[in-house]
C-alpha cells in the first residue's frame, strides 16, 4: 500500500486513534503484562474485557501468539487498514521480521467475552529489542484502556 493510500485510510480513524498512533508508534510493550523475560524470550499476556483495547505498539522481534480464549477483535494497522478478526481458542500465528522490518497496530476486544492471548517474542531476532517502560507489577504502562465513549 502506498503512503498516500495509508494516509487516506488513517483519515477514517477516530481522532483519538490517530493521535495515539502518532504518540506510540515506537512503543515496544506488545502485551498488557510481561509475564517472564530471559536472555532469549519475553512472554506477554494480553487480557482484554469487552470494550477494552491495548494501544498502538511496534513489533520488531520474531514472535508468535496463541489465543487462550475465543473472541473477536478489531485492529488498526500502520497502513491505515482496519482489520476485524475472530479467534478460536488455541489458534496460533507466527511472525518473522527481517532487519528493519516491523508492524505497528492496536487491538480492541469487540466481542462480548474476555479476550486472552499469550505472546512470545524472541530476543535473538534480526532487530534489536525495543526498550520497555513498566508500570507496577510488570504491567505495560500503556496497558488496557477503555474507549473514550465508555469512560
Amino acid at each position: 500500500m502506498s503512503n498516500s493510500a495509508a494516509e487516506k485510510g488513517k483519515i477514517a480513524w477516530p481522532d483519538f486513534i490517530r493521535k495515539e498512533f502518532a504518540a506510540n508508534q515506537f512503543n515496544g510493550r506488545v502485551g498488557t503484562r510481561l509475564l517472564s523475560e530471559t536472555e532469549r524470550v519475553r512472554v506477554w499476556e494480553i487480557r482484554l474485557a469487552p470494550g477494552e483495547r491495548i494501544g498502538f505498539h511496534r513489533h520488531v522481534l520474531d514472535y508468535f501468539w496463541t489465543a487462550v480464549t475465543p473472541g473477536q477483535a478489531r485492529s488498526h494497522a500502520e497502513d491505515g487498514t482496519i482489520v476485524e478478526a475472530v479467534y478460536s481458542a488455541g489458534e496460533t500465528r507466527h511472525f518473522v521480521y527481517g532487519k528493519g522490518e516491523y508492524k505497528i497496530h492496536d487491538l480492541e476486544n469487540v466481542g462480548d467475552a474476555d479476550l486472552w492471548f499469550t505472546t512470545v517474542e524472541f530476543l535473538d531476532s534480526a532487530n534489536a529489542p525495543l526498550e520497555l517502560g513498566y508500570g507496577r507489577h510488570g504491567e505495560a504502562s500503556s496497558g488496557r484502556e477503555r474507549l473514550p465513549s465508555e469512560a
